[in-house]
């Protein structure tokens, strides 16, 4: 739906992020692994399963115990990202993982609330809304919106904001897409980020998001930002740079009906009322970050879990567990063989001690 009717029978803008990609959307298989690459995948999953304390050096305080959440984020997926971008490098792998889960508690990501970071959304200058065809969540990047001077508190709001659009993607999908209109503000004169903010950000995207960017798109780019653009590019990686597409046609990429309509050629109908867009998202997220857990720890709680399983595209856990609407039943022999295969670290008596605390 891309508008609703008012009481007066007057078709009104969409005000809310659309929870869903189109019917036909197709998400891209994920490749199949060949016999070398599931030992070392094993392999990994072997390592990462004997973690039991997190050492964050630069912040003491924050080293403990590797928390419930904490290894709900480590799925096999998310594995299998990290050995990606490795090019399969076990050591490599496990030395990125184990930065990734240090920068995220130093960094604080859990620990944002909506309401700290409130003020920085007032305007709607970054949304999440609607998805592309291949059923990739697309965020609306409107530097012309900016309502805030340069500081930590804007890079936090747009990892916030990644955060939730992982939240936000389907099963199948693990990817995203950035949509940057650098159409000029009437009210302020330069929107453009400092290049050594836009450095920290694309460093801190391509260590700890690996295999997360799907595309970018950009209209309305003026000469000024393609010199921008052109600077930064050289602290992107050739994967990451190929990924940015300049004025291309959107329609190609995102479905008309989910496409917005305000500078880009769509037809979704959306107005960004920050009193509605910004509880209703918050809300979506975090039940949808409740439904995960639930889904983990009836399934065991294990390290590598599958993350189509986790966002309900799969009723059959890795290990074997079946999960029905609420009324779940454990498979034998093929629960017996995926914790076979999980290892001693991935039963359930070790997942009900260490799980007390709530994902």
């Amino acid at each position: 739906m891309e508008s609703q009717y008012s009481d007066s029978g007057t078709l009104e803008p969409r005000r809310t992020a659309l929870l869903a990609p189109t019917p036909d959307s197709k998400p891209y298989p994920r490749p199949k692994l060949s016999p070398d690459q599931e030992v070392k995948y094993k392999t990994l999953l072997s390592e990462v399963m004997s973690w039991t304390i997190i050492t964050c050096d630069n912040d003491f305080s924050k080293s403990g115990p590797i928390t419930s959440r904490e290894r709900i984020w480590l799925t096999r997926e998310c594995l299998l990202r990290y050995l990606r971008a490795t090019k399969w490098s076990i050591d490599e792998a496990v030395k990125r993982i184990q930065a990734t889960l240090v920068w995220r508690r130093e960094y604080g990501l859990d620990d944002l609330t909506p309401e700290s970071l409130s003020p920085e959304q007032e305007t709607g200058k970054q949304i999440i809304l609607g998805y592309d065809k291949r059923g990739r969540p697309c965020q609306y990047l409107s530097p012309g919106r900016q309502n805030t001077d340069p500081s930590p508190r804007q890079i936090q709001h747009l990892f916030y904001m990644l955060e939730r659009m992982i939240d936000m993607m389907p099963p199948g999908v693990e990817s995203l897409v950035l949509m940057i209109n650098f159409r000029p503000s009437k009210e302020r004169q330069d929107t453009t980020i400092p290049v050594s903010m836009a450095r920290e950000i694309l460093s801190l995207l391509q260590n700890h998001y690996p295999e997360r960017l799907g595309m970018v798109l950009m209209i309305n780019v003026h000469w000024i930002i393609r010199a921008f653009l052109k600077i930064i590019s050289v602290f992107m990686d050739p994967t990451t740079r190929d990924k940015f597409k300049y004025d291309n046609d959107t329609a190609q990429h995102v479905p008309i009906e989910q496409l917005w309509s305000d500078d880009w050629p769509g037809q979704l109908n959306f107005e960004y009322e920050h009193r509605v867009y910004w509880p209703a998202l918050n809300k979506e997220c975090k039940q949808r970050r409740e439904a995960i857990a639930a889904r983990w720890l009836a399934a065991g709680a294990v390290v590598g879990e599958s993350e189509d399983y986790l966002a309900g595209g799969a009723d059959v856990s890795v290990t074997g567990y079946h999960f029905d609407n609420g009324n779940s039943k454990l498979f034998g022999a093929e629960r017996s063989a995926g914790l076979a295969m999980l290892g001693e670290r991935g039963g359930l008596v070790e997942a009900e001690a260490r799980t007390a605390e709530t994902a």
